[in-house]
């Protein structure tokens, strides 16, 4: 009786100690399961991070490509306006010389006439004389 007793209780050992080992390797697939879909999850997270770095990395590129063209064209603008604003300066100056030119002439004009006409009237008083 003794005998199978212990022989009973070795068995029923042995069956718990399968059952565990069981549990144990369902535990341990359950844990990898687990893992693998979580890395799956942040993995899917990493990529969509990565992609939107990538894009935005080119996004930055273009915009600093237009910023600098942006720059040239406004400074090729603002040259224009410069050279366009010294050619009207040249023009005002060129207006303003005519000017005095003609103001001087009109003196010459009123100069010469005067002295034709008091020419004209020493010629005429000589001529009475």
């Amino acid at each position: 009786m003794l005998n199978s007793m212990v022989k009973e209780h070795q068995s029923k050992q042995i069956k718990r100690k399968q059952e565990q080992e069981i549990k144990r390797k369902e535990a341990i697939e359950a844990s990898n399961e687990l893992t693998k879909a979580l890395v799956e999850h942040l993995n899917v997270g990493v990529a969509q991070a990565y992609l939107n770095q990538k894009r935005l990395d080119s996004e930055a590129k273009q915009l600093h490509a237009g910023a600098t063209n942006f720059a040239k064209q406004t400074q090729q603008w603002l040259q224009l306006i410069d050279n366009f604003s010294s050619a009207l300066k040249e023009l005002g100056d060129v207006e303003n010389w005519a000017r005095s030119i003609e103001s001087d002439m009109l003196v010459i004009q009123q100069t010469l006439e005067i002295a034709y006409k008091t020419s004209r009237q020493i010629q005429s008083t000589q001529d009475s004389n």
